[in-house]
C-alpha cells in the first residue's frame, strides 16, 4: 500500500556538503544558477553562506551538518517541507556525525524524495522535466513495521 504526496513545481532543496565537497558543490551549483532560480534552496551552515554569496539567490541557512543541519534536514523531510535533497557527501572520510548523515540518507529514502550524492546524479536530477512540474511521489505504507513494533 502507498500514500502520494504532491511535489510543487518549484521544488524545496536542501544543499549540503562536507568539507571535501563544498567546492564541487558550489561549482556545480554556479553552472546551474539558472536553473536552481526556479526552486527555493535551504542549506546547512557553511554551504548556505557559500551558496547564497555566489548564486546570488536567497538561501535558507540552518544549523552546521554536525551541529544538528543534517537533523533539521531530516526532520523537514519526514515533516514534508522538503522535496530534494543534493548532499555531497565525502565517502573517503569519516565523519564525526556519521550517524547523523546515515540517518539523513536514510529518511530521504523513506519519504522517498529525489536524492543526489554527486555530481552526475544532480545532473541528471535536473535535466529531467520533472524536476520543473508538479509530481506525484508515491510513499510507501510503513504501517505494517509499525504495528510489528508494538
Amino acid at each position: 500500500m502507498t500514500n502520494t504526496r504532491s511535489l510543487p513545481r518549484g521544488k524545496r532543496i536542501a544543499m549540503v556538503a562536507h568539507d571535501n565537497r563544498k567546492q564541487e558543490l558550489i561549482d556545480w551549483a554556479v553552472i546551474n544558477k539558472h536553473l536552481l532560480a526556479r526552486h527555493e534552496l535551504i542549506a546547512t551552515g557553511t554551504t548556505g553562506r557559500l551558496l547564497e554569496q555566489q548564486l546570488q539567490h536567497p538561501v535558507r541557512k540552518l544549523m552546521s551538518g554536525p551541529l544538528g543541519g543534517d537533523q533539521q534536514i531530516g526532520s523537514q523531510i519526514a515533516e514534508g517541507k522538503l522535496d530534494v535533497l543534493i548532499f555531497f557527501w565525502d565517502p573517503m572520510e569519516a565523519q564525526p556525525h556519521d550517524p547523523d548523515i546515515k540517518a539523513l540518507l536514510r529518511l530521504a529514502v523513506v519519504w522517498n524524495i529525489p536524492l543526489a550524492c554527486d555530481r552526475a546524479t544532480a545532473d541528471f536530477l535536473f535535466t529531467s522535466p520533472l524536476m520543473y512540474e508538479e509530481y506525484n511521489s508515491q510513499i510507501t505504507d510503513y504501517s505494517i513495521y509499525i504495528q510489528r513494533k508494538v
